[in-house]
């Protein structure tokens, strides 16, 4: 693994802004504090990025994100046109381009990426993070500078903007039992996804068990699929929590259309609230995670990245629970488990 700035920070016994100031020459160093950054970056083989150093001598005065996305998808997830919206007003400030493109596969990803390294943008916005995500030592070989969004933790090299994704889940569950709800299920997204992922890992850790988890993939499609599957049971669950609006909508319209009572026969909730949410009926309960204000973080760190000024990971501020009318009903009578009869 190649050395970070922390590294030579560590081994110089000084900060990260330190070693950022040595090389920046934003500020003055002490002529024995630059030697001893120096000869720590030379031990360790550390060289300041020199494809970072673009953007702050305005080489191509632009930032890329690149999204692997069904385009049929993109056109009714509102996630991303808020999240988007968040980074232009950050970068439209600096007079700084976004330069966005939408790939259907890997290898049109790669091409993406290494265009952008080539001279296309300074550095890129990495969103939707795998458990195993090869685009991160893919882009570390690039040595293309990236901020990596939503992720629960730090990866070496790379500056982060983390959220919580658990802890709105485990209040959800919270609140629905509550209300009385003991048959509580979790519509996820891809699991290999992180943040799908830690959704549902604070569901199974708050439930106890995986019995009325089901994976989809953020589509309609799945969400209606799934929500049959689990009405369907011999025991169905009398609330369902999904990833997204999207799956909980359509859950939503389907539960209706079987003549089910919201919230009073089937209580639901999703995630990446939007307005949309408001005006349904009943409205539905739906966790806000600020898009906009991660996009604006995001295009403030990457910025801060290719500048060479090595700014420390973020979290993004805590989701919001925007309860509604979809949760806010009674638990239907007999929701009680008969095997505990």
């Amino acid at each position: 693994m190649r050395p970070t700035i922390a590294d030579v920070a560590r081994e110089a016994g000084v900060t990260k802004g330190t070693v950022s100031h040595v090389y920046n020459g934003h500020r003055p160093i002490s002529a024995p504090t630059k030697e001893r950054v120096r000869a720590a970056a030379k031990k360790l083989g550390w060289v300041p990025n020199a494809n970072a150093s673009a953007l702050a001598g305005h080489h191509t005065n632009a930032v890329g994100l690149v999204l692997h996305k069904n385009p049929d998808a993109l056109a009714v997830d509102t996630f991303f046109p808020v999240f988007i919206s968040g980074m232009q007003a950050e970068l439209s400030q600096r007079q700084i381009m976004l330069a966005m493109q939408v790939v259907d596969s890997q290898s049109a990803e790669e091409r993406a990426y290494r265009s952008m390294a080539h001279g296309r943008a300074d550095g890129v916005v990495v969103l939707d993070i795998h458990r195993k995500d090869w685009r991160i030592p893919f882009l570390a070989k690039l040595r293309l500078p990236a901020v990596l969004m939503d992720v629960p933790r730090d990866y070496p090299g790379f500056t982060a903007v983390r959220i919580d994704s658990g802890r709105p889940m485990e209040e959800l569950v919270d609140h629905l039992r509550a209300q009385g709800h003991t048959r509580i299920a979790h519509v996820s997204g891809p699991l290999d996804y992180v943040h799908a992922y830690e959704r549902a890992a604070a569901y199974v850790r708050t439930i106890g068990n995986k019995e009325l988890l089901r994976q989809g993939d953020f589509t309609a499609q799945s969400g209606r699929r799934l929500t049959s599957e689990l009405l369907s049971l011999s025991y169905p669950p009398t609330a369902i929590i999904y990833s997204n609006n999207v799956m909980a909508i359509a859950g939503q319209s389907y539960a209706q259309e079987q003549g089910l009572r919201i919230p009073e026969d089937l209580a639901l909730a999703g995630f990446e609230d939007d307005e949309i949410c408001a005006h349904l009926n009943p409205p539905l309960t739906s966790v806000d995670t600020g898009p906009a204000e991660r996009g604006r973080l995001a295009a403030q760190q990457l910025v801060q990245v290719v500048a060479e000024t090595f700014p420390e990971s973020v979290t993004a501020p805590a989701p919001v629970i925007r309860y509604r009318g979809s949760t806010e009903g009674k638990s239907p009578p007999g929701d009680c488990d008969p095997r505990d009869v």
